[in-house]
């Protein structure tokens, strides 16, 4: 009966050893941290790895992760500066750097983030119009951070990134926005259309002016006479001929005064020296003899 009893009572004492070891040592698992209390006070900070405290004494409050969280928010309704309501999804990155400030200075510091993180990009956002919300992301992620960084110091969290997956206009303002853009394309485009027609008249009126330049120089340098400007001119009649609008047309005199110049060429290749010529018949465009005076009775 006395060793049975000995027994129970070493096996009690084994127990309580060992529940007291276990109070006693704590393992804290890497990137995690523990704050201790001693009579409902803050006492310290259990690190990673074996840790010792006092049992009854000390009670270990839960586990505080310290690596890098993430917080992802959508679809918040945020009003511009011009009056437009767009839709936000944002993703927020952010680590607890003082366990004892995340635990004593608020009470859930995830919606703690939460929340100040909609606040902040509602006043962002709100400082802008539109256009600069739908071309500025990457300003506004920096502005995000900035603030939310500073903001959430206190509660021993340190915001890391602030990014925004997506920033959606209502549908009457995206119609509205595709139709401006539309206009804007094709504004350009006609732009680009006549200053291409712009060019290519330059580039032909400069062409023409040049060909021209060629052709007088050709013609001064092969000093012409009268009757290769006349036959020229008989070559150049049928052309005028055949242009539109040309069942009626006219030749001036100068014509009528070529053609009997290089009517006279023509004769005098064929006739002998000092032979008499016949009169030849004036041409339409010419002008008329003078009528003689008629004679005194």
């Amino acid at each position: 009966m006395t060793s049975v009893l000995v027994i129970a009572l070493v096996l009690i004492a084994a127990a309580l050893v060992a529940l007291l070891a276990i109070k006693t040592v704590r393992i804290i698992p890497q990137a995690r941290a523990a704050n201790v209390e001693r009579f409902g006070r803050y006492r310290r900070t259990l690190v990673a790895g074996l840790n010792f405290v006092v049992p009854v004494l000390d009670r270990v409050k839960p586990l505080i992760d310290l690596r890098e969280q993430v917080v992802s928010f959508e679809n918040q309704p945020v009003i511009t500066e011009d009056n437009l309501v767009v839709h936000i999804d944002t993703v927020l990155f952010f680590q607890v750097t003082d366990p004892r400030a995340a635990d004593y200075e608020i009470v859930d510091y995830a919606t703690a983030i939460e929340q100040l993180s909609a606040t902040m990009l509602r006043s962002v956002i709100g400082s802008m119009d539109l256009e600069q919300t739908l071309t500025s992301r990457d300003r506004i992620n920096a502005m995000l951070r900035g603030v939310l960084d500073e903001a959430s110091g206190k509660w021993g969290i340190r915001v890391t990134r602030v990014e925004i997956k997506a920033l959606d206009p209502a549908p009457s303002i995206m119609d509205a926005m595709e139709k401006q853009y539309r206009a804007q394309r094709e504004k350009r485009a006609a732009i680009l259309v006549a200053e291409g027609e712009k060019q290519s008249a330059i580039l032909k009126s400069e062409g023409q002016a040049a060909a021209i330049e060629k052709v007088f120089k050709a013609i001064h340098d092969g000093k012409p006479d009268p009757e290769l400007l006349a036959y020229q001119y008989v070559q150049a009649l049928p052309q005028v001929a055949q242009s539109q609008g040309s069942t009626v047309w006219v030749i001036p005199s100068e014509v009528t005064t070529a053609l009997r110049a290089l009517s006279s060429a023509f004769g005098n290749s064929h006739e002998e020296p000092g032979a008499a010529r016949e009169p030849v018949a004036p041409l339409p465009g010419d002008a008329k003899p003078a009528a003689a005076p008629p004679k005194a009775a």
